[in-house]
């Protein structure tokens, strides 16, 4: 399925039943990149690094390896699909302060190109279209 919407780049304000999707730390210590827009414009909490806090959702990227991140994700699509007439814009999570390329968060959230709540950036998207033509 093609995903004709993608996350933008910078958020500054988010529509009506839209979501702030951000990596963050396990301490929730919100000091930079997209977890600090969160703080500052969508009600992320300081001291709280994973799940829903005011109108974004916490994906804890610091703690170490893809497999510890995994779980966080697969935490976050269940929430999607519970949440199915909310629209998650998801940020490049892990591509900044943790250190990730796209091409390795990216495959994480291969489940959201079949999710029509669910908004990637679209290096993600890319990534993933070309991993699945690939077959």
């Amino acid at each position: 399925m093609d995903q004709l919407r993608y996350t933008p780049d910078n958020i500054s304000s988010l529509g009506e039943d839209e979501i702030f999707v951000f990596g963050s730390n396990l301490a929730g210590n919100h000091a930079g990149g997209a977890a600090r827009v969160a703080l500052e414009r969508f009600g992320a909490v300081m001291g709280q690094g994973v799940g829903i806090q005011g109108r974004s959702y916490a994906i804890p990227t610091m703690q170490g390896s893809l497999e510890s991140i995994k779980p966080y994700v697969d935490d976050f699509f269940e929430l999607a699909e519970e949440w199915d007439q909310t629209t998650f814009l998801v940020t490049r999570i892990g591509c900044g302060i943790a250190g990730f390329t796209d091409e390795k968060i990216a495959p994480l959230f291969d489940r959201a190109l079949d999710m029509y709540n669910v908004v990637l950036p679209e290096s993600f998207v890319r990534i993933l279209q070309a991993r699945r033509s690939k077959g």
